[in-house]
């Protein structure tokens, strides 16, 4: 029997959060400008808009096995939209006359102290689950094999997530009987979460695990192991009363996302247009000018959102040839010209796919696109390629930062590029992006073995 009781205080974390984060948005809204507002309107105005924001963006929805950079892009996007909410109110009371600079130093101040809060309260709950044993939940395992080991191995050298494991249930020609042995000894050692491998049981005997669940309180949870699309990230949904498996779950089909990204395409190379096109464009031009003749810009027809064919523009870099569109650089092509040397090795070639950007053709981030002649090749012969189209191409993209960048010189390259696209369409966040423009800058500065 555990000695140890695990604390049913944890429904109480969320109230207490919500509670404080209210706290410190009204607080802080006191002391920056509620001498030129509405106290009354305010709180009821923004309080309510905070609250729906974090159901609609699952910011409060960190639970003991939640890794740190998720809470950060959490954060970032309920900081993202908390801010159009402020502006609206400001632009609804435009009598009250409230500066931009006074809403940004008031939203930062809140997220700040919001931030420090949440991760003090996240660090809190491991020491407090390693020190002192609280706040955990007992577990049991029904099945024996590599992936339940690896969870029981898990939940063993992790204390800080506030799991304790009772035991592993071992099963070779599983009977009712032994079933039932189960489920006393869950009773017994009042388990909270019962895990299931689902290549150990039967679907009547899976059956019966939810049954019991249901009829005890038990949480029951189950390891895909023996089904490859159960491994996949499965989106559930209801239609009427019919409940539906969407094999892929696509952020970006999320139109707050779609909003979130576009508004940071469109910020981010207007910033690069204005401060670095815009006079780094006549010196690139006289330079291929003067080493060959032809046109300053290079277009090529690719593939991009949904299949379609875009014009995707660079600084030409070769001498003008028959070949551009349908064959890629090679190491020590003779196309390449001197200067177009220099320009793709530090990518400045590729700036002009801003412009590719603010038109809304392509993303700062995404998978690169191809040559049409290229896309229609790959599409045929590797498997999941056209997936890469279920979102706008990019500049930049998570396959280039993972050293698949470049020309394609054997099946492996383009297969790499496509499971490190496909893992960028199923798991998208603003943070995310961040993380891939700063890797690019970074190896941009470096160089790479590929810019050629």
């Amino acid at each position: 029997m555990s000695t140890v009781k695990p604390g049913r205080y944890s429904v109480y974390l969320r109230p207490i959060s919500y509670f404080i984060d209210l706290s410190i948005i009204n607080g802080l809204a006191l002391l920056c400008f509620f001498k030129s507002v509405d106290p009354v309107s305010f709180v009821f105005l923004i309080s309510i808009a905070w609250v729906v924001i974090s159901l609609y963006s699952n910011f409060y929805a960190v639970f003991r096995y939640t890794k740190e950079v998720l809470i950060i892009s959490l954060i970032l996007r309920q900081m993202a939209l908390f801010t159009l909410v402020v502006f609206a109110f400001s632009g609804l009371y435009y009598k009250i006359n409230i500066l931009p600079e006074t809403i940004f130093k008031y939203v930062g101040s809140v997220f700040l102290l919001i931030s420090i809060f949440k991760f003090a309260l996240y660090y809190l709950l491991q020491r407090y689950r390693v020190s002192f044993g609280g706040n955990f939940r007992i577990t049991a395992i029904l099945g024996k094999n590599k992936q339940t080991q690896a969870l029981e191995e898990f939940f063993t050298e992790n204390p800080e997530y506030g799991y304790s494991h009772t035991k592993t249930f071992s099963f070779k020609n599983i009977t009712d009987e032994e079933i039932e042995a189960c489920f006393r000894f869950i009773k017994e050692e009042k388990v909270d979460e019962i895990y299931c491998s689902l290549s150990q049981l039967t679907n009547s005997q899976l059956n019966k695990v939810v049954d019991f669940a249901d009829n005890n309180l038990k949480l029951v949870k189950f390891l895909p192991d023996n089904k490859d699309v159960y491994s996949k990230k499965l989106k559930y949904e209801y239609y009427d009363y019919i409940p539906i498996l969407s094999l892929r779950n696509i952020p970006l089909e999320d139109s707050v996302n779609q909003f979130v990204k576009r508004a940071f395409d469109i910020v981010f190379s207007s910033l690069v247009i204005v401060f670095f096109l815009s006079w780094l464009t006549p010196l690139i031009a006289i330079l291929i000018k003067l080493e060959s003749k032809g046109p300053v810009f290079f277009k090529q027809s690719r593939n991009g959102f949904n299949y379609k064919e875009f014009e995707c523009y660079k600084f030409r870099s070769m001498m003008p040839n028959k070949n551009a569109h349908l064959h890629q650089a090679t190491r020590g092509d003779q196309r390449v010209t001197r200067v177009g040397k220099f320009i793709r090795k530090t990518s400045i070639d590729e700036l002009p796919q801003f412009y590719n950007v603010l038109f809304g053709d392509m993303s700062v981030v995404g998978p690169r696109p191809h040559m049409v002649s290229h896309t229609n090749m790959y599409a045929k012969k590797i498997d999941k390629f056209m997936v890469r189209h279920f979102v706008k191409p990019g500049i930049t993209g998570l396959a280039q930062i993972s050293g698949y960048r470049g020309e394609v010189e054997t099946d492996k390259d383009i297969i790499g590029r496509v499971k490190y696209d496909i893992f960028y369409i199923e798991n998208w966040s603003l943070l995310l992006d961040f993380k891939i423009i700063l890797k690019t800058l970074i190896n941009t500065i470096r160089g790479e073995e590929k810019a050629y």
